[in-house]
């Protein structure tokens, strides 16, 4: 009993290590980019472990020690450079012949020609298995062989755009997966991995994740074969369409990989695509250039053909972004110059009423003080005289208080011309900075600080709500009583909520530009960084909730004084 309760808490403990986890993928994307910019000191890791190597091959003599190393070697270029790797596996081959062991022999060329097949050299890796009998080979060479021999004609398979070839490849691939699963062990991961990929193309997803379970419970975390397990684990939860687990263990696979010095890499370029698709240009730039520079280090066509493709689209998809930012900018830093231009205008105007209103109201400042004394000098008509009197009074608090109201006015439009100026001054002073430090860094050659520096897109965001916040206030200050007057064009149910009393939401902002003159839906679309075909059902959205024709919704809203 007690022996059982060990066993269950020992299998809790697993699961919990293995599920039991936050999956913050944000921590996630941090972990990955320490690691690229540490790739350097992981490749000098490896390169110092195979100095080491190369130096204790030259000094030994005996050839089952020479052998050992030669078989390390392989190992550690294997996945980092693939022609070093093909010439220490031809090395095995040699050495092995000259020892005339046939079993180590034949061991040497399957796993040379497993080399060969992951590189695209598929003829070499047929004349390489061709040349191997099977009955010179023990166990443990047998099992590389039929290894070898399913995973060349399933690229094979996989490669060929002749559906009868292809057919005959997954036949003869088929053939030797049985091979292999007649005489290997249940432990063999090479045979899980097989088993764990036909549970998958199955739709047998429990199964799958069973045996990636078994997979994953005796890899040590953090290496290349823990990598390699957590893709597969990738590919389980993808088919069920998990995207939240298959971004994990992505991610998982992808830091592992470039911890190890991995340059024959599939999940870092599998992780852009997957940025890319979501809409995340700058980050899957950044990967898939990464991978890019790995698959050139690694030295095969198959990887290079792979990553271009991609790498191409992403490319030219980041550059329109970039492109479309600059457009945006320079077309925001305009509408400002336009607006502070329109700002002066009105306060121009302004000034030139006040001026006619101070003239006028002098004016009956004079007739009053001459009524006054015509009062005095005409006893008989005091009556009439005091009438008259009674209503240059009125006539006096009414300009007063449209005097008052056109001060009020005066001080705001002076307030936000200021505020606009501050901004121009503001922006120009920023490109002014940005310039200079731009060109000092250009100067300098720090073209890698200078591209993490500009590469965010954050105070662009900022400086955008920045302004969207600016022009509600001025708006609302200019036009009080504007969502009022606005919502009576509505339908009750449709009325729309300010989201706080001195914001607007979009629909009001678009309505707001249009009460302003700006009635384009592409020239709205920009001020406000949204498609135009967003702009176009926000506005037909609220016209059809008017309560009147809404043909006539737009005139009407013109027509919304302060």
């Amino acid at each position: 009993m007690m022996r059982k309760l060990s066993l269950l808490f020992a299998a809790l403990q697993v699961a919990t290590s293995l599920y039991a986890q936050d999956f913050d993928i944000k921590a996630q994307y941090e972990r990955l980019d320490q690691a690229i910019s540490n790739s350097d000191v992981y490749v000098q890791r490896l390169n110092h472990s195979v100095d080491s190597l190369r130096g204790r091959l030259a000094t030994v003599k005996d050839d089952r020690q020479r052998y050992a190393l030669l078989a390390s070697l392989y190992q550690s270029y294997k996945a980092f450079d693939n022609d070093s790797a093909l010439h220490y596996a031809g090395e095995c081959v040699v050495l092995a012949e000259q020892m005339g062991n046939k079993s180590l022999a034949g061991l040497s060329r399957a796993v040379f020609a497993h080399q060969c097949s992951s590189s695209g050299m598929f003829q070499e890796g047929i004349e390489l298995l061709g040349k191997i009998h099977e009955e010179d080979l023990d166990s443990v060479a047998l099992a590389n062989y039929y290894c070898s021999s399913a995973h060349l004609y399933g690229e094979l398979a996989y490669y060929t755009k002749l559906p009868y070839l292809q057919q005959d490849y997954y036949a003869k691939s088929d053939f030797y997966w049985n091979k292999l699963s007649a005489m290997a062990t249940a432990e063999n991961d090479t045979l899980l991995q097989h088993q764990e990929q036909l549970a998958m193309n199955g739709n047998k997803f429990d199964e799958a994740l069973r045996i990636n379970d078994h997979r994953l419970r005796h890899v040590e975390k953090g290496t290349h074969a823990y990598a390699v397990v957590s893709f597969y684990r990738y590919l389980d939860y993808q088919k069920q369409e998990n995207e939240d687990m298959a971004e994990y263990w992505l991610t998982e696979s992808a830091i592992a990989d470039v911890e190890n010095a991995v340059r024959d890499q599939g999940s870092l370029w599998e992780l852009a695509n997957m940025l890319h698709a979501k809409g995340d240009l700058e980050r899957s730039y950044r990967y898939i250039s990464f991978a890019s520079d790995c698959a050139n280090h690694f030295g095969t066509r198959v990887r290079t053909m792979q990553i271009s493709t991609i790498l191409q689209d992403i490319e030219k998809n980041y550059q329109e972004q970039t492109e479309s930012q600059k457009h945006r900018l320079r077309w925001l830093l305009a509408l400002i110059s336009v607006l502070a231009v329109g700002v002066l205008l009105s306060l121009f105007s302004v000034l030139r009423q006040r001026k006619r209103l101070q003239k006028a109201y002098n004016e009956l400042e004079i007739s009053h003080r001459q009524l006054k004394e015509l009062g005095a000098q005409m006893e008989d008509a005091n009556r009439q005289l005091t009438a008259l009197n009674g209503d240059i009074t009125e006539k006096n608090g009414l300009l007063a208080s449209v005097n008052q109201e056109l001060s009020e006015s005066n001080r705001v439009k002076e307030e936000y011309v200021g505020r606009f100026l501050q901004m121009c001054s503001h922006y120009v002073d920023r490109m002014e900075d940005m310039r200079k430090y731009v060109n000092r860094k250009l100067k300098n050659r720090e073209f890698e600080a200078l591209y993490k520096e500009t590469k965010t897109q954050d105070q662009k965001e900022r400086d955008v709500e920045e302004l969207l916040e600016q022009f509600d206030k001025s708006f609302l200050k200019l036009y009080p009583n504007f969502v009022e007057k606005f919502n009576s064009l509505l339908k009750p149910e449709e009325r729309i909520e300010q989201p706080g009393r001195e914001r607007l939401t979009t629909g009001l902002r678009i309505f707001a530009l249009i009460r302003l003159g700006i009635d384009e839906s592409s020239k709205i679309a920009e001020f406000l960084h949204y498609s135009v075909n967003t702009i176009y059902n926000y506005r037909a959205k609220i016209k059809n909730a008017a309560i009147r024709d809404r043909e006539n919704f737009e005139s009407q809203v013109k027509t919304i004084d302060m």
